[in-house]
């Protein structure tokens, strides 16, 4: 079988540094907000290009945290409106929930999968306050259409980058130092994942980064001293040890991703299966490799019965989730179709020449 992610080998070169870290954190006794943290968010800032990063427990909090903070600042308030897509994880609409916000779904560009614009320029009423995209399955917005029309509007731009670490634009700006703010999840099987959950969020804003700090730490900047009705959201020393070393290859991870996907789109030649838009730059990361096909289940036994595991990316929208019953009676069709036939095949930086080969003569044999 090949696996879908192969967990244990990605982690596997890290496995003596890994032991390190672990025993030298054991020895010194300090497990919360410590040098390897400390370090860990000036490395990834540094990364990102970003002024700040602050570590949290988790993509969701990371989330809704930079709703929180943008609150505490006079920049939002209860019940404002906030454009996200119609087709992400559940994570991200849960944070403008958590956050005391109004989430209002926008359809994508039906290429990319990403926030369309044009459509979320239809959506801006009175009440909205921010755009928070989210750069699906690696690849990133169409950042320039968004920092234009959150211009226009006088908007906050924020961003959910948990699938698209490293991935930058033409002028070499990468995800974490273009939004307003920025969301991370280290999530295990993300381009840069721990051994747990871990997040983070990095931004430019001095007054914003501030405030989060504190907010995470139950809103105190003092121990025993709170400013803020806060969280606790820390990521924790172990996490932020193991993810400075697995940020080191994260380019070359990265670069890894984008050949399999060059192999994937040269040799799939089937048309039962629709591939995924790539403009060939470092705009995506393959995060996931993600095609359509019109009847999904028939083709995801197909590929488990010639040994490829596959996954979906998600099967339900959240409009149809059952924890959003308020949402049950919209509609969003191009979303839809896309959660409808959407299927993710393997990816990974340990993922060999031969089994992507074999993924890709599987599927040229496909047929209904």
């Amino acid at each position: 079988m090949i696996k879908f992610l192969d967990l244990q080998a990605i982690n596997e070169p890290y496995r003596e540094s890994f032991h390190k870290s672990l025993d030298e954190l054991v020895d010194s006794g300090w497990v919360l907000l410590g040098k390897n943290l400390e370090s860990f968010e000036r490395e990834f800032a540094d990364y990102c290009g970003a002024r700040h990063c602050v570590g949290v427990a988790n993509g969701l909090d990371a989330i809704t945290i930079i709703l929180q903070g943008y609150k505490q600042l006079g920049k939002l308030k209860e019940g404002d409106e906030v454009l996200v897509p119609s087709n992400t994880y559940i994570a991200t609409i849960l944070g403008v929930y958590h956050a005391g916000l109004k989430p209002v779904l926008v359809e994508p560009d039906p290429a990319t999968f990403n926030m369309d614009p044009s459509r979320a320029a239809e959506a801006i009423t009175s009440k909205t306050k921010a755009i928070f995209t989210v750069h699906l399955y690696g690849q990133l917005s169409d950042m320039e259409g968004l920092l234009k029309l959150s211009g226009e509007h006088n908007l906050l731009l924020l961003d959910d980058v948990a699938q698209a670490h490293g991935a930058h634009m033409k002028d070499g700006k990468k995800a974490g130092a273009i939004a307003d703010a920025s969301a991370f999840s280290f999530y295990p099987g993300k381009n840069l994942g721990c051994i747990g959950d871990g997040g983070a969020i990095t931004t430019d804003d001095d007054e914003l980064a501030s405030v989060i700090s504190a907010y995470r730490n139950y809103g105190s900047h003092k121990k025993y001293y709170n400013l803020y009705k806060g969280v606790n959201s820390r990521l924790d020393e172990l996490q932020a040890a193991f993810l400075r070393h697995k940020l080191l290859n994260l380019d070359e991870d990265n670069a890894k991703r984008r050949e399999i996907a060059r192999q994937y789109l040269n040799g799939i030649k089937n048309d039962l299966v629709e591939l995924p838009f790539y403009s060939g730059g470092e705009d995506h990361v393959f995060h996931l490799f993600v095609i359509k096909v019109k009847d999904r289940e028939r083709f995801i036994e197909y590929m488990n019965e010639k040994g490829v595991q596959t996954l979906i990316h998600y099967p339900v929208p959240p409009h149809k989730q059952e924890a959003f019953t308020e949402m049950k009676d919209m509609s969003f069709p191009v979303s839809e179709r896309i959660h409808r036939e959407v299927v993710s095949l393997p990816i990974s930086p340990v993922q060999t020449t031969q089994d992507t080969n074999y993924v890709i003569d599987v599927i040229n044999a496909y047929t209904v």
